[in-house]
């Protein structure tokens, strides 16, 4: 299979992970093939036993979300996605400082100067400068001239031999917490304690002369432990151009469905992932509860990981009790599990059912047409069936 109408590496890589026919996958209890019923029977099993279970990858759409979050409030669930770390960056900032965010639209009608932030987008997201018009389509859409900044990291190489476009390397000063803290000083006119940096100063130049500036960045490629303190000073820079300019600010992440995961738990509850669905009630807690953490601390006793999108996503190593929503290709490697293992094989959205996800700036839902019917349940139909059996476990009991 391979993609239509693009030539996306990373699509096509993905895309190798499914045939052109429905998958024949079963479930497996403990590494021995069961059928439907078991499997559903022994995962409800588990969690109505669990005091504290975790809900991790959560690599699902929309609709998954939304039955997934039913299910963790039946039965005290954390959920944190596999991308939980780098999304807690941006989201923690947000919470703290506020946001002036940008989407793919604006940067291809409005950016006439776009900075890349300690690593290149197309790096991760090869059809990003050709999402947001920048060389091909120059002058057709956006401005005429646009002015690309690689700040920390080496310039697009095939972007500079793009019409219309100027792509320009701009080196650190220090290391890039030490570059932002400086851009954001000479940008509000303060003065150094250390010499000035030609090449700092010329680039604060051109943002003050830009009619729309557009920061971007990977979180996921943001150094450090402390990189929520990183966007914090890239919102402070577009604070100071947006008192007489336009600027955005744009952050490429969200793989294997977070965005939308973390957009419809927002949307249901209030809070973002990492929150804990109590049933005192719910508990956002970014830093304890990551799934690392809370697996390292034994924190958690049964975990369920979904992950739908590919076979690239496998469940950590514990020995806690696991009920893995998978793409059929991760069935190996969960019947080598040392733990006692639930596998359910689902389907993909997009490829063997449909389903939503929201675009990488979130602005944006987008349905997702299958590519064939396939005989494996989605995510969002097996857990409506564990959340009718918590269900009935909790009635039955009373």
């Amino acid at each position: 299979m391979t993609p239509a109408g693009t030539s996306c590496p990373r699509a096509a890589r993905a895309l190798a992970q499914f045939g052109g026919a429905p998958s024949q996958a079963r479930p497996a209890v403990n590494g021995q093939p069961a059928d439907a019923q078991t499997a559903l029977d022994t995962a409800a099993q588990w969690l109505a036993h669990a005091r504290q279970p975790l809900f991790g990858g959560m690599a699902t759409d929309v609709a998954g979300a939304r039955a997934l979050y039913r299910v963790a409030n039946a039965c005290g669930a954390i959920v944190d996605h596999a991308h939980g770390r780098a999304l807690m960056h941006g989201l923690t900032a947000m919470q703290d400082r506020g946001a002036f965010t940008t989407t793919l639209a604006e940067i291809r009608n409005r950016a006439d100067l776009i900075i890349c932030v300690g690593s290149s987008p197309s790096s991760r997201y090869p059809e990003f400068f050709a999402r947001c018009a920048v060389g091909g389509e120059a002058g057709s859409v956006g401005p005429a001239r646009r002015t690309v900044v690689f700040l920390g990291c080496d310039a697009d190489a095939a972007l500079a031999q793009q019409a219309g476009v100027e792509t320009l390397a701009v080196p650190l000063h220090g290391d890039l917490y030490d570059t932002v803290a400086t851009l954001n000083a000479l940008l509000a006119g303060k003065s150094l304690r250390t010499p000035d940096d030609p090449a700092l100063t010329a680039l604060v130049e051109r943002m003050l002369a830009a009619e729309y500036t557009a920061i971007v960045w990977i979180p996921s490629d943001l150094p450090g432990t402390h990189a929520t303190l990183l966007v914090e000073g890239f919102d402070r820079l577009l604070k100071a151009l947006n008192r007489t300019r336009r600027a955005g600010g744009l952050a490429l992440g969200g793989d294997d469905g977070g965005a939308s995961v973390n957009q419809t738990l927002t949307w249901l509850s209030g809070l973002p992932l990492r929150t804990g669905v109590h049933r005192s009630g719910l508990e956002h807690a970014p830093q304890r509860y990551d799934t690392a953490r809370l697996l390292a601390d034994q924190n958690v006793d049964a975990l369920v990981w979904v992950a739908s999108f590919g076979a690239d996503l496998p469940p950590p190593h514990t020995t806690l009790p696991t009920i893995v929503l998978g793409h059929p290709g991760l069935a190996a490697i969960c019947a080598d599990r040392e733990g006692p293992t639930v596998f359910v094989p689902v389907s993909t959205p997009g490829i063997g059912s449909p389903g939503h996800l929201f675009r990488a700036d979130g602005g944006v839902v987008l349905p997702l047409t299958p590519v064939y019917e396939d005989t494996l349940p989605t995510v969002a139909a097996f857990a409506g069936q564990l959340g009718a059996k918590l269900a009935a476990r909790k009635e039955n009991a009373t």
